[in-house]
């Protein structure tokens, strides 16, 4: 079992990828402090996150909405997303296929 660095993403955010297949990567990103952000973005990668901890306001598309510990959801292909950290914690995302772009 490989082990993957942590690597800063940025300001007050990290990624460490914690498994990967070509099918499938499994990515925990970690907000420090309030107001942290995951910049707006899309991929063609379809994305499942679990809010592990702490609280986001996420961006889906044209929708905003809050999650916090326990939630999860969907984000399809190509659907711009973003979040602001709102209180430090912790996402799961799950990636299929896998981000290359993350190892």
């Amino acid at each position: 079992m490989a082990r993957f660095p942590t690597v800063p993403t940025a300001q007050n955010v990290t990624r460490q990828v914690l498994s990967d297949h070509p099918d499938l990567m499994v990515v925990a990103f970690r907000f420090a402090a309030e107001g942290a952000i995951g910049a707006l973005h899309d991929h063609p990668h379809v994305q499942s996150t679990y809010v592990e901890s702490g609280r986001f306001r996420f961006t889906l598309g044209d929708v905003e909405q809050e999650f916090g510990p326990g939630d999860s959801f969907v984000i399809p292909s190509g659907q711009t997303h973003g979040c602001v950290c709102l209180e430090p914690g912790a996402l799961i995302d799950c990636f299929t296929p896998r981000r290359d772009d993350f190892l």
